[in-house]
Protein backbone atom coordinates (compact mmCIF):
# COMPACT_ATOMS: atom_id res chain seq x y z
CA UNK A 1 0.00 0.00 0.00
CA UNK A 2 1.33 3.43 -0.92
CA UNK A 3 2.19 5.71 1.97
CA UNK A 4 0.15 8.89 1.98
CA UNK A 5 0.56 12.32 3.49
CA UNK A 6 -3.16 13.08 3.16
CA UNK A 7 -5.75 13.28 5.91
CA UNK A 8 -8.61 10.84 6.10
CA UNK A 9 -12.05 12.40 6.01
CA UNK A 10 -13.78 12.90 9.33
CA UNK A 11 -16.56 14.98 10.75
CA UNK A 12 -14.27 16.32 13.47
CA UNK A 13 -13.32 19.90 14.01
CA UNK A 14 -9.55 19.91 13.62
CA UNK A 15 -7.33 22.46 15.36
CA UNK A 16 -3.59 22.98 15.12
CA UNK A 17 -1.25 24.42 17.73
CA UNK A 18 1.29 26.16 15.55
CA UNK A 19 4.40 28.29 15.73
CA UNK A 20 8.02 28.44 16.85
CA UNK A 21 9.70 26.14 19.31
CA UNK A 22 9.21 26.68 23.02
CA UNK A 23 5.91 28.57 22.82
CA UNK A 24 3.76 26.16 24.83
CA UNK A 25 2.14 24.26 21.97
CA UNK A 26 2.46 20.78 23.48
CA UNK A 27 1.22 21.81 26.91
CA UNK A 28 -1.74 23.62 25.38
CA UNK A 29 -2.55 20.62 23.17
CA UNK A 30 -2.62 18.28 26.15
CA UNK A 31 -4.63 20.67 28.33
CA UNK A 32 -7.18 21.47 25.61
CA UNK A 33 -7.68 17.78 24.89
CA UNK A 34 -8.29 17.15 28.61
CA UNK A 35 -10.67 20.12 28.83
CA UNK A 36 -12.74 18.85 25.89
CA UNK A 37 -12.40 15.16 26.80
CA UNK A 38 -10.90 14.29 23.45
CA UNK A 39 -7.57 13.17 22.06
CA UNK A 40 -4.63 15.15 20.80
CA UNK A 41 -2.03 14.33 18.19
CA UNK A 42 1.48 14.72 19.63
CA UNK A 43 4.28 16.26 17.61
CA UNK A 44 5.83 13.26 15.87
CA UNK A 45 9.05 15.14 15.05
CA UNK A 46 9.84 15.53 18.74
CA UNK A 47 9.70 11.78 19.42
CA UNK A 48 11.54 10.93 16.19
CA UNK A 49 14.31 13.49 16.65
CA UNK A 50 14.73 12.85 20.39
CA UNK A 51 15.32 9.18 19.60
CA UNK A 52 17.89 10.15 16.94
CA UNK A 53 19.61 12.48 19.43
CA UNK A 54 19.62 9.90 22.22
CA UNK A 55 21.00 7.14 20.00
CA UNK A 56 23.74 9.03 18.14
CA UNK A 57 23.55 12.73 19.03
CA UNK A 58 22.13 13.23 15.53
CA UNK A 59 20.19 16.31 14.50
CA UNK A 60 17.48 16.73 11.90
CA UNK A 61 18.52 16.33 8.28
CA UNK A 62 16.61 16.68 5.00
CA UNK A 63 16.28 12.89 4.91
CA UNK A 64 14.34 12.95 8.18
CA UNK A 65 11.57 15.17 6.84
CA UNK A 66 9.63 12.54 4.88
CA UNK A 67 9.47 10.05 7.78
CA UNK A 68 8.56 12.89 10.16
CA UNK A 69 5.75 14.11 7.90
CA UNK A 70 4.49 10.58 7.34
CA UNK A 71 4.59 9.81 11.07
CA UNK A 72 2.68 13.02 11.84
CA UNK A 73 -0.13 12.36 9.38
CA UNK A 74 -0.35 8.65 10.27
CA UNK A 75 -0.73 9.61 13.93
CA UNK A 76 -3.43 12.13 13.04
CA UNK A 77 -5.31 9.65 10.85
CA UNK A 78 -5.20 7.01 13.59
CA UNK A 79 -6.22 9.34 16.43
CA UNK A 80 -9.01 11.15 14.58
CA UNK A 81 -10.97 7.88 14.83
CA UNK A 82 -10.88 8.21 18.64
CA UNK A 83 -11.73 11.92 18.75
CA UNK A 84 -14.98 13.21 20.17
CA UNK A 85 -16.08 15.87 17.63
CA UNK A 86 -12.77 17.67 18.09
CA UNK A 87 -9.15 16.80 17.32
CA UNK A 88 -6.28 18.85 18.75
CA UNK A 89 -3.08 18.63 16.70
CA UNK A 90 0.26 19.62 18.15
CA UNK A 91 1.61 20.65 14.70
CA UNK A 92 0.78 19.80 11.09
CA UNK A 93 2.57 19.47 7.77
CA UNK A 94 2.65 23.24 7.22
CA UNK A 95 4.82 23.43 10.33
CA UNK A 96 7.13 20.79 8.83
CA UNK A 97 7.17 22.74 5.56
CA UNK A 98 8.11 26.02 7.29
CA UNK A 99 10.94 24.39 9.23
CA UNK A 100 12.18 22.70 6.07
CA UNK A 101 12.27 25.99 4.16
CA UNK A 102 14.05 27.79 7.01
CA UNK A 103 16.66 25.11 7.68
CA UNK A 104 17.28 24.01 4.09
CA UNK A 105 17.50 27.27 2.10
CA UNK A 106 13.89 27.36 0.92
CA UNK A 107 13.68 23.65 0.08
CA UNK A 108 10.70 21.49 0.97
CA UNK A 109 10.04 18.04 -0.42
CA UNK A 110 7.22 18.41 -3.01
CA UNK A 111 5.18 15.57 -1.42
CA UNK A 112 5.22 17.32 1.94
CA UNK A 113 4.48 20.71 0.42
CA UNK A 114 1.57 19.45 -1.69
CA UNK A 115 -0.07 17.63 1.21
CA UNK A 116 0.58 20.54 3.59
CA UNK A 117 -1.36 22.76 1.22
CA UNK A 118 -4.15 20.24 0.51
CA UNK A 119 -4.79 19.09 4.10
CA UNK A 120 -7.26 21.25 5.96
CA UNK A 121 -7.97 22.33 9.52
CA UNK A 122 -10.71 24.46 10.98
CA UNK A 123 -8.44 26.80 12.93
CA UNK A 124 -4.78 27.38 13.74
CA UNK A 125 -3.63 28.70 17.10
CA UNK A 126 -0.40 30.57 16.37
CA UNK A 127 1.48 30.66 19.67
CA UNK A 128 3.29 33.90 20.41
CA UNK A 129 6.90 34.18 21.55
CA UNK A 130 5.95 36.19 24.66
CA UNK A 131 6.86 33.28 26.95
CA UNK A 132 10.39 32.35 28.07
CA UNK A 133 12.42 30.13 25.76
CA UNK A 134 13.29 26.82 27.43
CA UNK A 135 16.34 24.86 26.27
CA UNK A 136 16.27 21.14 25.57
CA UNK A 137 18.14 18.66 23.37
CA UNK A 138 16.28 19.64 20.21
CA UNK A 139 15.63 23.37 20.40
CA UNK A 140 18.24 25.49 18.69
CA UNK A 141 16.85 28.92 17.80
CA UNK A 142 16.66 30.99 21.00
CA UNK A 143 17.87 34.12 19.21
CA UNK A 144 15.65 33.76 16.15
CA UNK A 145 12.24 33.69 17.78
CA UNK A 146 10.88 36.80 16.05
CA UNK A 147 12.10 35.59 12.67
CA UNK A 148 10.53 32.15 13.21
CA UNK A 149 7.24 33.60 14.45
CA UNK A 150 7.10 35.78 11.35
CA UNK A 151 7.86 32.79 9.07
CA UNK A 152 4.95 30.84 10.55
CA UNK A 153 2.56 33.80 10.40
CA UNK A 154 3.49 34.63 6.80
CA UNK A 155 2.88 31.03 5.72
CA UNK A 156 -0.58 30.96 7.31
CA UNK A 157 -1.43 34.26 5.61
CA UNK A 158 -0.04 33.11 2.27
CA UNK A 159 -2.13 29.93 2.40
CA UNK A 160 -5.18 31.87 3.63
CA UNK A 161 -5.57 29.70 6.73
CA UNK A 162 -7.81 30.82 9.60
CA UNK A 163 -5.74 31.57 12.66
CA UNK A 164 -5.78 33.26 16.03
CA UNK A 165 -2.63 34.40 17.82
CA UNK A 166 -2.47 33.13 21.40
CA UNK A 167 -0.56 35.41 23.77
CA UNK A 168 0.09 35.78 27.46
CA UNK A 169 0.20 33.25 30.25
CA UNK A 170 -0.84 29.64 29.82
CA UNK A 171 -4.18 30.39 31.52
CA UNK A 172 -4.82 33.34 29.22
CA UNK A 173 -3.97 31.24 26.16
CA UNK A 174 -6.29 28.48 27.37
CA UNK A 175 -9.15 30.94 27.78
CA UNK A 176 -8.53 32.45 24.33
CA UNK A 177 -8.49 28.99 22.75
CA UNK A 178 -11.57 27.76 24.63
CA UNK A 179 -13.57 30.79 23.51
CA UNK A 180 -12.67 30.08 19.86
CA UNK A 181 -13.28 26.35 20.11
CA UNK A 182 -16.65 26.81 21.82
CA UNK A 183 -17.70 29.10 18.96
CA UNK A 184 -16.64 26.48 16.38
CA UNK A 185 -18.60 23.79 18.24
CA UNK A 186 -21.70 26.01 18.34
CA UNK A 187 -21.39 26.73 14.61
CA UNK A 188 -20.96 23.04 13.81
CA UNK A 189 -24.01 22.11 15.88
CA UNK A 190 -26.16 24.78 14.23
CA UNK A 191 -25.09 23.61 10.74
CA UNK A 192 -26.37 20.06 11.30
Amino acid sequence: MEKTFKQINSGCIKLVLFGPESTGKSTLSIDLAKYYNTVYVPEYAREYLQKKWDQKKGVCSKEDLLPIALGQIESENRLVKEARNLLICDTDLIQTMVYSKVYYDGYCNPKIQQSAIENSYDLYFLCSIDVPWMADDLRDKPNEREFMFSAFKVELEKLNRPFVILEGSHDKRMQQAIKCIDQLLIEKKSNK
